[in-house]
């Protein structure tokens, strides 16, 4: 488990983000990516009949569509433990291998950072 409190600031605004989308929407999961500017898009689950999306995908498509050229950073709050193989290449595909994808808890505690690649 990681002291959210001994994030950087910006990694914490991003799960603080995350956890706030998750909760408002009432979404399995919540998801804020930063880009290379320092602009942040936020997003959950996305659960239609035609379209199923994780709220990491959706967030990564909706920098992408805004004009983002990379992430700095990305942050889930999710009951899953890591993210999935999916979510790890979406923000690769943006990002690179060493973008780092913050995974939190409900509760907003980090429990793991891990590299998309």
């Amino acid at each position: 488990m990681t002291d959210s409190s001994a994030l950087d600031p910006e990694d914490r605004k991003i799960v603080t983000l995350a956890r706030s989308a998750r909760a408002r929407n009432g979404v399995p999961e919540g998801a804020a990516v930063r880009d290379e500017t320092g602009r942040t898009y936020v997003a959950g689950t996305v659960a239609l009949d035609s379209l199923k999306l994780t709220a990491l995908q959706t967030a990564v498509a909706m920098a992408v569509a805004s004009g983002a050229k990379s992430l700095e950073a990305a942050a889930v709050v999710t009951e899953a433990e890591t993210p999935s193989d999916e979510d790890r290449a979406a923000v690769r595909d943006l990002g690179g291998a060493q973008t780092p994808v913050l995974v939190a808890g409900p509760d907003g505690t980090v429990r793991t950072t891990v590299t998309a690649g």
